[in-house]
């Protein structure tokens, strides 16, 4: 479980590749290693990945065949940068919202406006997802707790912050590029509530 307060941006230091798998050895600056441990989940772009092994200020995970078909991890190359948040401890404050790390799909960068010293994004969510944005709801864009301004049919905007745009990797975003989207859990438990019979 994660908050969507994004805690590090890492570095991909080295990708190895299998038939069914890709392995990424994440390269950080802000997160303690010494206390990383194998086996924790660790949040890479929003995605629940577990650490399996450690070595410096670096970490391995691992994503499966379903995760690289599932978010936008498949795209990343040496030298990406990636967006990083540890498991949420209990005694932490959820400053964000609830966040599983399990990615509902990918969206496309429409439109990055600057509004003052803001930043003002829109994407484009494939149609199964659309349903679940509201005007003021959650959502979190390559793992990142964000507020949805505005829902427009099948586009949804968000604003980005001063604060944001540093200390993530969102502001490097431009048209085209595709991020991670992971819609509200409660709208989730909501609609199966609604559709279950008994």
């Amino acid at each position: 479980m994660f908050t969507g307060i994004i805690e590090d941006i890492g570095r991909v230091d080295n990708i190895t590749q299998s038939e069914n798998e890709n392995t990424y050895t994440i390269e950080v600056s802000k997160i303690d290693t010494n206390e990383l441990k194998i086996g924790e989940s660790i949040a890479v772009n929003g995605a629940c990945l577990t650490v399996i092994s450690i070595e410096g200020s670096k970490f391995k995970v691992e994503a499966s065949h379903e995760t690289l078909d599932k978010t936008n991890l498949s795209n990343l190359r040496i030298n990406s940068n990636v967006n990083l948040e540890r498991a949420l401890k209990v005694s932490d404050r959820l400053g964000g919202h609830i966040v599983t790390g399990h990615i509902d799909g990918v969206a496309v960068v429409e439109e990055v406006r600057p509004v003052g010293e803001s930043m003002e994004f829109y994407f484009k969510v494939p149609d199964g997802l659309k349903k679940y944005f509201i005007n003021k709801g959650s959502v979190a864009v390559d793992g990142i707790s964000l507020t949805v301004n505005e829902v427009i049919d099948d586009k949804f905007s968000v604003n980005i912050i001063p604060h944001t745009q540093v200390e993530t990797i969102i502001a490097d975003l431009v048209a085209g590029d595709e991020v991670n989207i992971e819609c509200d859990i409660l709208g989730k438990y909501v609609e199966k509530l609604l559709n279950t019979d008994s």
